[in-house]
């Protein structure tokens, strides 16, 4: 039992050893269809990423919104990582919202296109 305990530890030492750095691969969208007025839901999901250290906030108008939430980090194959935040929004036609995603030391931001 020992010896089988000792084999799994040295497999995912391995395997997380072998994990070569991804970046993240990133969506942003609305629950439901953006409506000028409408409550929906702010959603920004980031995927496919290696290491797990990452940072994603969800902007409106540039500024870090507040209130949102976010998932447990997750692993797929291969030891990538996948994670979602949200928050509830009300779109207007002056604010502009998207999410800024913080990996492998750079930072992108992704902008949500309504369908307005």
């Amino acid at each position: 039992m020992k010896t089988f305990i000792i084999l799994v530890i040295l497999a995912v030492i391995g395997c997380s050893s072998s994990a070569k750095d991804s970046s993240a691969k990133v969506q942003v969208y609305s629950r439901e269809p953006g409506t000028i007025g409408k409550a929906n839901t702010f959603i920004c999901h980031v995927s496919g990423f290696h290491p797990p250290e990452i940072t994603i906030q969800l902007l409106r108008n540039g500024r870090e919104m507040s209130g949102s939430e976010q998932t447990d980090l997750a692993f797929e194959e291969n030891w990538h990582y996948h994670l979602t935040r949200h928050v509830a929004f009300t779109p207007n036609k002056e604010d502009r919202f998207a999410c800024n995603v913080t990996h492998l030391g750079k930072s992108n931001i992704h902008s949500w296109e309504p369908d307005m």
